[in-house]
C-alpha cells in the first residue's frame, strides 16, 4: 500500500503547483523547508523518495511530479505534468487558438533547427502564415513574451529555445509529431535539441553540451561513445552547476543557477 502523504508533501505539491516547474536546488531546500515546518523527518539525500510518495497518491489523477535536466546548464529540474494530455491541447485553456498556433510553429522551427533555436525573425514572419487569425506584430511579440514568462519558451539575444518545463510536459508530443527530427542524447537519453552530433554520417549520435562536459572530463583524446570515431568539437567546460555539490540546506530557495557558456556544435 501506498505511503499516505503528509502535511510536508502537501506543502511541496502545492508550491510546485504554484510554480510548475523548480530547479534542483530550490528544490532541495523546498523539501527541507516543508519537513521542518511539519516536524516531519528530513534526509537531505531522500528527495526523491520523498517525491515517490506524493507520485503515488497523483497517479489516479493523471499527475507526476517528472525529474528533468535543462538543456542549456545542465540543472536538474522538477516538474509537474499531466500525463491524461500529451499534446498543446493542455495550453487552450490559457491561450487562444492563434496563439496557440504561433506556438506550434515556433516549436517547428525550433526542433527542425540545427541547433535547437529559431531567431525573432524567423519566428514574428512565421506570423504571416497563421491559419486561424492572424496576429499583428505587437500582439505577436506580446504572446511570445508571455510564453517566455510561463516558462514554456527561453529567449536569449533574440534566439528562442525550448524551455526545460515544455520538454518534460511535452515529452511524449515532441517524440511523437517529429519523429524524424528528434534524437535523444546518447549519455541521458532525453530529446536533445541543443546539442553535439558525432561528424560520422553513419553514426550522428547526440550529446547534450552538459553531458559532453561531463563525459568528456578529463580525456585527452575524446571519442564518441557510439562508433569511437575523434569527437571534433569543443569540449564545454563542467559548469558550477554540474559540479557543485548539494546545495547546503540553509541556502536561500530562490539561487539561480550558474549557466554554463554555450559550445557550438
Amino acid at each position: 500500500m501506498a505511503r499516505p502523504m503528509g502535511d510536508s508533501h502537501r506543502r511541496f505539491l502545492q508550491t510546485l503547483m504554484v510554480d510548475g516547474i523548480i530547479d534542483g536546488p530550490r528544490a532541495r531546500a523546498l523539501h527541507r523547508h516543508c519537513c521542518e515546518t511539519h516536524s516531519a523527518h528530513y534526509a537531505h539525500d531522500r528527495l526523491d523518495e520523498f517525491i515517490d510518495v506524493i507520485n503515488a497518491q497523483l497517479q489516479p489523477m493523471f499527475m507526476q511530479i517528472r525529474k528533468g535536466m535543462s538543456e542549456e546548464d545542465g540543472l536538474t529540474h522538477y516538474a509537474l505534468v499531466n500525463m491524461a494530455e500529451t499534446d498543446v491541447t493542455r495550453m487552450s485553456s490559457d491561450y487562444a487558438d492563434n496563439e496557440l498556433e504561433l506556438f506550434r510553429k515556433t516549436m517547428d522551427l525550433i526542433v527542425e533547427s540545427d541547433n535547437g533555436t529559431a531567431s525573432s525573425t524567423d519566428v514574428l514572419n512565421s506570423a504571416d502564415s497563421l491559419q486561424t487569425k492572424k496576429l499583428k506584430k505587437k500582439e505577436t511579440e506580446h504572446v511570445l513574451a508571455r510564453l517566455v514568462q510561463e516558462k514554456w519558451l527561453n529567449e536569449k539575444h533574440g534566439e528562442y529555445s525550448l524551455s526545460t518545463r515544455c520538454i518534460m510536459e511535452m515529452d511524449t508530443y515532441i517524440r511523437m509529431m517529429y519523429t524524424d527530427q528528434v534524437k535523444v542524447c546518447h549519455i541521458c537519453h532525453n530529446i536533445a535539441l541543443q546539442c553535439q552530433t558525432c561528424d560520422n554520417p553513419s553514426c550522428g549520435v547526440k550529446i547534450h553540451n552538459p553531458c559532453v562536459a561531463r563525459y568528456f572530463k578529463g580525456r585527452t583524446d575524446p571519442r564518441c561513445p557510439a562508433c569511437e570515431d575523434f569527437w571534433p568539437h569543443e569540449i564545454p567546460e563542467v559548469s558550477r552547476s554540474q559540479s557543485q555539490p548539494s546545495q547546503s540546506p540553509s541556502a536561500k530557495e530562490n539561487t539561480a543557477p550558474t549557466h554554463s557558456k554555450r559550445s557550438r556544435r
